[in-house]
């Protein structure tokens, strides 16, 4: 109770009779703890403050969100039960309303949800601006789920979307690239016919061509298969393998930008049962933003080692790095740090590696390189005992 709200008690009481004072006090009581029970009852948290943001009550469910004990909270300041959280800041409207979103890591990882509102007493004064505040009551939501939903929701569309406009690429691609591979035969025929020493000449560089527009071939149908809603085809392959040949695929661009590739890749991994191309495109796609992203000189490095239940693949680099203010838009599509990106080879990457059970972990610091870790389960994992609550 507030100095305010005690003295005119104290100034009525000679007004009324015992019996009167009694009946109220016992009314109040019960009032009391009715409240209390609805207040527990709530799976929203409930906090009530003084006006300088004392607590004088803390339901179990705030309880639980901010990792105290009801009963020792109370007599705690805000900033006390909630490290981090201004008073000050959050009052700054005076006696106003104010809903703010926050992020809480402790006890656990949320997104929440704060809505401060005023208790005022309004007497007998001619208006609201008159009202004195006898303190605060202090609602909490919790927005984690709600909020994993939205973002997974945004990100099914955008891949939905990325799906339309990758097919329509893929279509106007396809069709110059099967032209030229028959302009190409066609070339050939007539040099073997009218010259073969010309011919002879020139057949390798036939070759090559034709080669990069088979590697381009594959590269579309790989970013198809890997960016439709499928699932896996999946087979018993070698990882290191797969790692090789994706590689492979970028020895002549590596050789150019005069990096140095370096595997080191466990030779007793076990098979582990994936979609090969798909898993091929997510190396690539790895192996090709560390290369476009290391100056000439620099060094790639591919591990591969064995876990209790699960393969991990790292790829470090020694390149430019990661800007902190980018690192949280890393998998949004057509988001790219790079001149001539397209924002996509991430979000694929992360695509197949769920769509296999596996998840992918980025670290990266400014002028010291980044080093992308994925983690792929050997199969389901087994039931894990947890300690007892004694």
């Amino acid at each position: 109770m507030t100095p305010s709200f005690l003295d005119k008690l104290l100034d009525r009481l000679d007004r009324v009779s015992p019996d009167q004072v009694q009946s109220v006090l016992l009314r109040l009581i019960r009032e009391k703890g009715f409240l209390e029970k609805v207040f527990e009852a709530l799976q929203e948290g409930v906090i009530i403050l003084t006006p300088d943001g004392q607590a004088t009550f803390v339901n179990r469910a705030a309880g639980r969100l901010f990792g105290v004990e009801p009963a020792e909270a109370v007599g705690r300041t805000l900033a006390d039960i909630i490290p981090g959280l201004s008073w000050t800041g959050l009052v700054t409207d005076g006696a106003r309303a104010v809903s703010r979103d926050f992020e809480l890591f402790y006890p656990e990882s949320r997104f929440l949800n704060l809505y401060l509102a005023p208790i005022t007493d309004e007497g007998e004064r001619p208006g609201p601006e008159d009202d004195e505040s006898l303190g605060f009551v202090l609602l909490v939501r919790d927005l984690t789920q709600t909020r994993r939903l939205t973002e997974e929701k945004i990100e099914s569309e955008r891949l939905n979307a990325l799906t339309l406009l990758a097919a329509g690429v893929a279509h106007e691609l396809g069709n110059p690239l099967n032209s030229l591979n028959i302009h190409l035969q066609l070339l050939e025929r007539k040099l073997r016919k009218s010259s073969p020493q010309v011919h002879d000449a020139v057949r390798d560089q036939l070759e090559i061509a034709r080669g990069e527009i088979k590697r381009l071939d594959f590269i579309i149908a790989q970013f198809l298969s890997a960016i439709r809603p499928t699932r896996p085809q999946l087979e018993s392959e070698d990882l290191n393998q797969l790692i090789r040949d994706a590689a492979r695929f970028l020895e002549p661009e590596i050789a150019d930008r005069r990096l140095t590739l370096k595997l080191e890749l466990r030779a007793d991994l076990p098979l582990l049962r994936v979609d090969p191309g798909q898993m091929k495109q997510a190396f690539y796609n790895l192996i090709r933003n560390a290369t476009q992203a290391t100056p000439p000189g620099g060094r790639i490095t591919i591990r591969s080692d064995l876990g209790e239940y699960q393969i991990i693949v790292t790829v470090n680099d020694t390149g430019t790095g990661i800007p902190p203010e980018q690192m949280g838009h890393l998998f949004e599509p057509f988001h790219t740090t790079k001149e001539k990106g397209t924002g996509l080879g991430l979000l694929i990457v992360r695509r197949i590696v769920r769509e296999h059970g596996g998840e992918i972990a980025i670290e990266s610091a400014e002028n010291k390189g980044t080093r992308i870790t994925i983690h792929l389960p050997l199969g389901p994992k087994p039931v894990r005992m947890l300690p007892s609550a004694g």
